[in-house]
């Protein structure tokens, strides 16, 4: 269908999801992205740009649980392409469903050549050289294998007083992002999806006193700070997972004088940076060894199927590189357009959705 002149800014995009967890992918119609490294280019389109973050992911184009990509050109010669992880508060630096969701895009759609049976490619995430093996057949990625940045333990059996609920005991860790993790077995919470408002509720209330009582920064990279995102652990439901968790990925601002606001949406995939931060506690505790597989169930019981490659270190911090393993499927390619008539050209929040 030929689109009127009327309409401005078209983005052609692709949508998919990994293990549940959805993830736009914007493949057209975006502006040059400046910047040295894809940090920067995050960054910048971060202040300049982020009407796009705003109009894809808010409604009506679309929804709490929603990601998206930027496809841009990369800044280093060996990438194959780079990519800009949006969410509906940040830019993470590195997403593991995100990272399966456009791989899947690039090479389905033919962005990137598919070679069968693997494809090696190289992404540049603003965290860094993302190495995928992807496994292809009949012209589909049926798993996407690839190696993240180092994950590494900040804080280990922290204790952090969170009002109306009492002493938490939380670890800290990078994974790709910032995450504050819980025992939801100790807290009393069902990790299942039809739990999701009282795990994003109690997740967020831990999130925001963690913020406050033990915050980190990267030591890389001070600007990247957190805890921003959170993470409830518990005993897995499928044979052969080792654990079970649940991500809750900020929608807003909460504060403590407006118990109404800690809300969020629930990851629908295990969450691969989360998946490393976890690894990386475990490994710090002792629990996780080199070598060692490490099988994580998500809300909806799919599964990331993991390992530990080796140990490294960040700055002070022991870490180590996780490999996570999971699929993706295309679900819709589409155009998305502005008319200069609308009156939400970036879209709009709702309290029933998005508290």
């Amino acid at each position: 269908m030929a689109l009127g002149s009327r309409f401005t800014d078209v983005l052609t995009a692709v949508d998919v999801h990994a293990e549940g967890e959805p993830g736009r992918v914007i493949t057209g119609g975006l502006p040059d992205i400046p910047g040295a490294t894809m940090l920067d280019k995050a960054k910048w389109m971060e202040q300049n740009l982020d009407a796009v973050r705003l109009r894809m992911l808010r409604e009506p184009a679309g929804y709490p649980a929603l990601c998206c990509n930027a496809i841009v050109e990369p800044t280093v010669l060996e990438a194959d392409a780079g990519f800009i992880i949006m969410e509906q508060t940040e830019y993470p630096p590195m997403s593991g469903s995100n990272t399966m969701c456009v791989v899947t895009a690039l090479l389905e759609t033919g962005i990137v050549e598919m070679v069968e049976p693997v494809t090696d490619l190289v992404l540049e995430a603003p965290a860094g050289l993302i190495r995928v093996r992807a496994t292809c057949t009949g012209g589909k990625v049926t798993n996407v294998s690839f190696r993240n940045v180092p994950a590494f333990a900040i804080h280990v059996d922290r204790v952090v007083d969170v009002p109306s609920i009492g002493p938490v005991t939380v670890d800290v860790a990078w994974g790709g992002m910032f995450y504050v993790i819980a025992d939801g077995d100790e807290l009393g919470i069902d990790l299942g999806a039809s739990n999701g408002a009282e795990i994003a509720r109690v997740s967020e209330m831990i999130r925001l006193a963690t913020l406050e009582q033990a915050p980190v920064s990267h030591p890389d990279h001070p600007e990247l700070t957190g805890p921003t995102i959170s993470q409830l652990s518990g005993t897995p439901t499928v044979a052969g997972a080792h654990r079970r968790n649940a991500v809750t990925v900020a929608t807003g601002l909460p504060t403590w004088d407006r118990p109404e606001s800690f809300t969020g949406a629930l990851d629908r995939c295990p969450c691969g940076t989360g998946t490393s931060a976890a690894m990386a506690v475990l490994h710090a505790k002792g629990d996780l060894a080199v070598g060692d597989d490490f099988v994580h169930e998500g809300p909806l019981g799919t599964t990331f199927q993991c390992r530990v490659l080796e140990e490294s270190t960040v700055g002070p911090y022991q870490a180590i590189v996780p490999e996570i393993s999971g699929q993706a499927w295309i679900t819709g390619i589409g155009e998305y357009v502005v008319d200069p008539t609308d009156p939400f050209p970036a879209g709009y929040r709702v309290g029933d959705l998005w508290g």
